[in-house]
Protein backbone atom coordinates (compact mmCIF):
# COMPACT_ATOMS: atom_id res chain seq x y z
CA UNK A 1 0.00 0.00 0.00
CA UNK A 2 1.57 3.30 -1.09
CA UNK A 3 1.09 6.45 0.95
CA UNK A 4 -1.34 7.82 -1.62
CA UNK A 5 -3.54 4.75 -0.90
CA UNK A 6 -3.62 5.30 2.86
CA UNK A 7 -6.87 6.70 4.22
CA UNK A 8 -7.93 7.84 7.68
CA UNK A 9 -9.36 4.44 8.68
CA UNK A 10 -5.91 2.88 8.15
CA UNK A 11 -4.17 5.04 10.74
CA UNK A 12 -6.89 6.23 13.12
CA UNK A 13 -7.03 5.16 16.73
CA UNK A 14 -10.26 3.18 16.89
CA UNK A 15 -10.47 3.39 20.68
CA UNK A 16 -11.74 6.88 21.41
CA UNK A 17 -13.25 8.68 24.35
CA UNK A 18 -15.86 11.36 23.73
CA UNK A 19 -17.63 13.69 26.12
CA UNK A 20 -21.40 13.98 26.28
CA UNK A 21 -22.56 17.58 25.91
CA UNK A 22 -23.77 17.65 29.53
CA UNK A 23 -20.38 16.56 30.98
CA UNK A 24 -19.35 18.85 33.85
CA UNK A 25 -16.14 20.90 33.47
CA UNK A 26 -14.52 19.30 36.53
CA UNK A 27 -15.07 15.81 35.08
CA UNK A 28 -13.63 16.95 31.77
CA UNK A 29 -10.55 18.36 33.52
CA UNK A 30 -10.06 15.10 35.44
CA UNK A 31 -10.26 13.08 32.20
CA UNK A 32 -7.82 15.42 30.43
CA UNK A 33 -5.42 15.26 33.40
CA UNK A 34 -4.96 11.51 32.93
CA UNK A 35 -2.36 12.45 30.31
CA UNK A 36 -4.05 10.43 27.60
CA UNK A 37 -5.89 13.41 26.13
CA UNK A 38 -5.42 17.11 25.50
CA UNK A 39 -8.92 17.34 24.08
CA UNK A 40 -11.81 15.22 22.86
CA UNK A 41 -14.93 15.36 20.71
CA UNK A 42 -18.24 16.33 22.30
CA UNK A 43 -21.37 14.49 21.17
CA UNK A 44 -25.12 15.04 21.44
CA UNK A 45 -27.79 12.55 22.53
CA UNK A 46 -27.51 10.80 19.12
CA UNK A 47 -23.69 10.52 19.46
CA UNK A 48 -23.15 13.02 16.62
CA UNK A 49 -20.16 15.32 17.03
CA UNK A 50 -21.25 18.83 17.95
CA UNK A 51 -17.92 20.21 19.16
CA UNK A 52 -14.48 19.62 20.59
CA UNK A 53 -13.33 20.39 24.13
CA UNK A 54 -9.67 21.02 24.92
CA UNK A 55 -7.48 21.89 27.86
CA UNK A 56 -7.31 25.39 26.40
CA UNK A 57 -11.11 25.72 26.51
CA UNK A 58 -11.05 24.87 30.22
CA UNK A 59 -8.22 27.34 30.85
CA UNK A 60 -10.29 30.09 29.23
CA UNK A 61 -13.16 29.27 31.62
CA UNK A 62 -10.82 29.53 34.58
CA UNK A 63 -9.34 32.78 33.24
CA UNK A 64 -12.86 34.26 33.22
CA UNK A 65 -13.20 33.32 36.90
CA UNK A 66 -15.83 30.64 36.38
CA UNK A 67 -15.95 27.39 38.33
CA UNK A 68 -15.40 24.15 36.42
CA UNK A 69 -18.15 22.60 38.57
CA UNK A 70 -20.71 24.99 37.09
CA UNK A 71 -20.10 24.63 33.34
CA UNK A 72 -20.80 21.88 30.83
CA UNK A 73 -18.91 20.73 27.77
CA UNK A 74 -21.61 22.22 25.54
CA UNK A 75 -21.14 25.67 27.12
CA UNK A 76 -17.38 25.91 26.54
CA UNK A 77 -16.55 23.61 23.61
CA UNK A 78 -15.39 24.81 20.23
CA UNK A 79 -18.60 24.55 18.23
CA UNK A 80 -17.29 24.07 14.71
CA UNK A 81 -15.43 20.77 14.95
CA UNK A 82 -12.97 19.96 12.17
CA UNK A 83 -13.47 16.31 11.22
CA UNK A 84 -12.49 13.90 8.46
CA UNK A 85 -14.24 10.77 7.22
CA UNK A 86 -12.88 7.24 7.20
CA UNK A 87 -12.08 7.51 3.49
CA UNK A 88 -10.17 10.80 3.68
CA UNK A 89 -6.69 10.32 2.12
CA UNK A 90 -3.84 10.79 4.62
CA UNK A 91 -2.52 13.70 2.53
CA UNK A 92 -5.83 15.53 3.08
CA UNK A 93 -5.77 14.69 6.80
CA UNK A 94 -2.32 16.31 7.05
CA UNK A 95 -3.51 19.34 5.09
CA UNK A 96 -6.58 19.70 7.32
CA UNK A 97 -4.54 19.47 10.51
CA UNK A 98 -1.91 21.97 9.39
CA UNK A 99 -4.41 24.39 7.85
CA UNK A 100 -6.43 24.54 11.07
CA UNK A 101 -3.43 24.14 13.41
CA UNK A 102 -5.01 21.23 15.28
CA UNK A 103 -3.27 18.40 17.12
CA UNK A 104 -5.95 15.75 16.64
CA UNK A 105 -8.83 15.26 14.23
CA UNK A 106 -11.91 13.11 14.82
CA UNK A 107 -12.79 10.57 12.14
CA UNK A 108 -16.51 10.24 11.51
CA UNK A 109 -19.05 8.04 9.77
CA UNK A 110 -22.34 9.86 9.21
CA UNK A 111 -21.34 12.46 11.82
CA UNK A 112 -20.65 9.85 14.50
CA UNK A 113 -17.06 9.49 15.75
CA UNK A 114 -15.43 6.17 14.84
CA UNK A 115 -11.80 7.13 15.45
CA UNK A 116 -9.31 9.90 16.03
CA UNK A 117 -5.99 10.76 14.40
CA UNK A 118 -3.20 12.55 16.25
CA UNK A 119 -0.02 14.12 14.89
CA UNK A 120 1.98 11.12 16.09
CA UNK A 121 -0.35 8.74 14.22
CA UNK A 122 0.45 10.64 11.02
CA UNK A 123 4.20 10.64 11.66
CA UNK A 124 4.17 6.93 12.41
CA UNK A 125 2.39 6.33 9.13
CA UNK A 126 4.58 8.60 7.02
CA UNK A 127 7.89 7.44 8.46
CA UNK A 128 6.98 3.79 8.87
CA UNK A 129 7.54 3.73 12.61
CA UNK A 130 4.88 1.13 13.16
CA UNK A 131 7.39 -1.48 14.29
CA UNK A 132 10.96 -1.20 15.63
CA UNK A 133 13.84 -2.00 13.29
CA UNK A 134 16.67 -2.06 15.83
CA UNK A 135 17.44 -3.14 19.37
CA UNK A 136 19.98 -1.31 21.55
CA UNK A 137 21.27 -3.42 24.46
CA UNK A 138 23.16 -1.92 27.39
CA UNK A 139 24.43 -4.89 29.39
CA UNK A 140 25.88 -2.70 32.17
CA UNK A 141 22.50 -1.23 32.97
CA UNK A 142 20.55 -4.29 31.88
CA UNK A 143 18.48 -2.15 29.50
CA UNK A 144 16.98 -3.07 26.17
CA UNK A 145 15.64 -0.36 23.89
CA UNK A 146 13.70 -0.92 20.67
CA UNK A 147 13.89 1.85 18.10
CA UNK A 148 13.57 2.80 14.46
CA UNK A 149 15.86 5.03 12.44
CA UNK A 150 13.96 7.51 10.28
CA UNK A 151 14.54 6.94 6.61
CA UNK A 152 14.96 9.69 4.01
CA UNK A 153 11.32 9.75 2.99
CA UNK A 154 9.92 12.25 0.52
CA UNK A 155 6.27 12.94 1.18
CA UNK A 156 4.14 14.38 -1.60
CA UNK A 157 1.17 16.62 -0.99
CA UNK A 158 -2.09 15.90 -2.79
CA UNK A 159 -1.34 18.94 -4.99
CA UNK A 160 2.01 17.42 -6.07
CA UNK A 161 0.34 14.09 -6.79
CA UNK A 162 -2.37 15.70 -8.91
CA UNK A 163 0.30 17.51 -11.00
CA UNK A 164 1.92 14.20 -12.00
Amino acid sequence: MGRSDIVARDIMNKNITVAKKQAIGRSLAEKLLTGKFSGMPVVDENNKIIGVISEFDLLKVMDRGKSLEKITAEEVMSTKPICVTENTPVEDVIHTMTKHNIVRVPVTRDGIPVGIISRSDILKCVYGVLSPEFVRINSEREEIEFFTEFKDVKFKSSEDVSKE
